[in-house]
């Protein structure tokens, strides 16, 4: 979305947060206390160690004196796009979808059809934000979609390359978003509570978005699914499709050699790779991530293959950096010299 960056010291709090809270067995009432101080209302948090998850937890409530559930519902913002990546790799995986065939062949947005780099576009391009356009046309004064760049020139994250590739892929087999991910992830992996539109079954343990004073605000209930944004899915639920990114997803290992491998830079020793932002070295490993942020959204999560280790981090609040790290401070201060910046913009 472009209105902020999501600046945190999250690489190290995967990398090592895990030992120290299990050392510590850091009280509950710290983090309600943070949340308290923060204005932030939920905060869903899991830890994944040697492929099994050994913390899942909800704080908060989503309503005064009720308290957020196990199965609460988190809108997670931009890490949707995890989902839209890993599908398309799967049908890629397949033999269904070429990563390098021009999308034009299935999809051609009317506001790029006489511009001839809408021909050379690719899925590749896209997943690794380098298509040339903006994160969304409604932020340029044309409130049209244009080419800013030459496909594959640089990064420069879009949430509408993400939209373009939804609307290729549903063009092509018939189908959509949401239907494609519930036959290729969420039902095999028994993601039952993840959907890409809404639901008003949702609506009683869902963890409604809170702005920097901690007021609601209003639910987007989106009737189409986005590739960009508004996954709604619990902390049970995406902790197995980490724990199934981590085991490779299904992929060749060509295949996931590529998705993690670095593609386009986004900053130092931070790349993009297909669909996810990639770390080439982290301490003699590599590590994946993404973060999401809406209105009154910030949402996290890392994964380390090597180590099969991951974490997530949701909120419903404006202010959920500010929780991330705090935490991090109060229980890696003897880690200083471990920590590194990360930050996405969307």
């Amino acid at each position: 979305m472009n209105r902020s960056q999501l600046k945190i010291i999250a690489l190290a709090l995967c990398t090592f947060f895990y030992p120290v809270w299990a050392k510590a067995q850091v009280a509950d009432t710290t983090i309600v206390r943070l949340m308290h101080e923060k204005h932030i209302p939920v905060l869903g948090l899991a830890f994944i160690d040697n492929n099994n998850v050994v913390l899942s937890k909800v704080y908060g409530e989503l309503q005064p004196n009720i308290p957020a559930p196990a199965n609460t519902v988190f809108n997670v913002a931009s890490v949707t796009k995890t989902i839209t990546a890993m599908v398309t790799l799967r049908l890629v995986n397949a033999g269904k979808w070429d990563l390098d065939e021009p999308i034009f062949h299935y999809w051609t947005d009317p506001g790029v059809a006489d511009d001839p780099r809408s021909k050379i576009l690719t899925t590749r391009h896209i997943l690794t934000h380098q298509t040339g356009f903006p994160n969304w046309r409604w932020m340029k004064p044309s409130k049209k979609l244009a080419f800013e760049f030459e496909p594959g020139l640089k990064f420069q994250y879009s949430g509408e390359g993400m939209e373009y590739l939804r609307h290729a892929l549903e063009k092509k087999f018939h189908r959509s978003l949401e239907q494609l991910a519930d036959s290729l992830i969420f039902q095999p992996l028994q993601m039952n509570d993840t959907h890409l539109i809404w639901n008003d079954t949702m609506l009683d343990h869902f963890a409604v978005a809170h702005n920097e004073k901690g007021e609601a605000l209003p639910i987007e209930k989106n009737s189409e699914p986005s590739a960009a944004d508004q996954l709604k899915t619990t902390v049970t639920d995406y902790s197995k499709f980490l724990i199934w990114v981590m085991n490779g997803a299904g992929l060749s290992p060509a295949l996931f050699n590529q998705l993690t491998s670095p593609a386009s830079k986004i900053g130092e020793n931070k790349f993009m790779g297909l669909g996810w932002a990639v770390y080439p070295d982290l301490k003699g490993q590599f590590g994946m991530s993404h973060s999401g942020i809406d209105p009154g959204v910030n949402t996290i999560v890392f994964v380390l293959p090597q180590s099969k280790r991951a974490l997530l981090i949701f909120t419903n609040s404006d202010n959920g950096p500010q929780l991330y790290t705090d935490l991090v401070k109060g229980f890696l201060k003897q880690q200083g010299d471990a920590i590194v910046d990360t930050e996405m913009k969307h």
